[in-house]
């Protein structure tokens, strides 16, 4: 997706804030949030980590800087394995207008050499917030892939995918009861792009989304594809 195409169907959306996770990378989150500017939408820095367990994880982040000291340890963790463009499809990196800088050329659809734990770590120790993603997926979900919630690390928020409703997966999956949720948009077109969640903020930062989230200030108000 084109950075100033993405930005200005949020806001047709009616969208304040988002974050931007592609799998495994973060190459061309500087783009969208420099497309941005001047508009009013927040964009977050983030990363969709495909873990150890292969289990999906949104990471997201205040500032560039915090994204970049991130990739650096992803990097360090990826797999040395080249991608395959006839079967992965091309990784491009463009700028904040959509022109094409170059390729990335590591496989960025595999695991990452880093356990649930160790990412979650990692996330906090940089000021993240860490949030297992599409929870009831049979690929890359947590609930199939370990078959519980882990408790040795404090998740404050999971993520359901949008082909499910709140009610239906507190049914479906009773240990994620206890659990604040938000709905996932998952977006990799931007008729996919959807303001699933309303957040009420203090400020727009992971502090103030982590506020959020510990005072249940956080809702979902739409299933647009159930």
């Amino acid at each position: 997706m084109i950075p100033p195409l993405i930005i200005e169907t949020a806001l047709d959306k009616g969208i304040d804030l988002i974050g931007i996770t592609d799998h495994n990378c973060s190459s061309n989150v500087e783009a969208v949030i420099n497309a941005s500017s001047g508009t009013g939408l927040i964009v977050l820095p983030g990363m969709e980590v495909q873990t150890r367990e292969e289990v999906h994880t949104l990471c997201l982040f205040d500032s560039l800087v915090q994204i970049q000291a991130f990739q650096r340890e992803i990097d360090g963790k990826l797999p040395d394995l080249k991608n395959k463009p006839e079967h992965f499809g091309s990784q491009l990196v463009v700028d904040q207008s959509g022109e094409f800088l170059g390729y990335e050329d590591r496989l960025l659809l595999t695991s990452v050499d880093i356990s649930l734990n160790e990412l979650f770590n990692l996330t906090n120790d940089l000021g993240g917030l860490f949030i297992p993603a599409h929870v009831d997926r049979e690929v890359f979900g947590l609930i199939k892939n370990l078959g519980f919630i882990p408790q040795d690390i404090e998740i404050q928020i999971l993520e359901i995918s949008k082909n499910i409703t709140v009610p239906d997966a507190y049914l479906r999956y009773p240990q994620i009861k206890d659990f604040p949720l938000i709905q996932s948009g998952d977006a990799h077109r931007l008729d996919e792009i959807m303001g699933f969640n309303r957040l009420y903020l203090e400020s727009p930062t992971i502090l103030g989304i982590k506020q959020a989230i510990n005072q249940k200030m956080v809702e979902i108000i739409g299933f647009p594809n159930v």
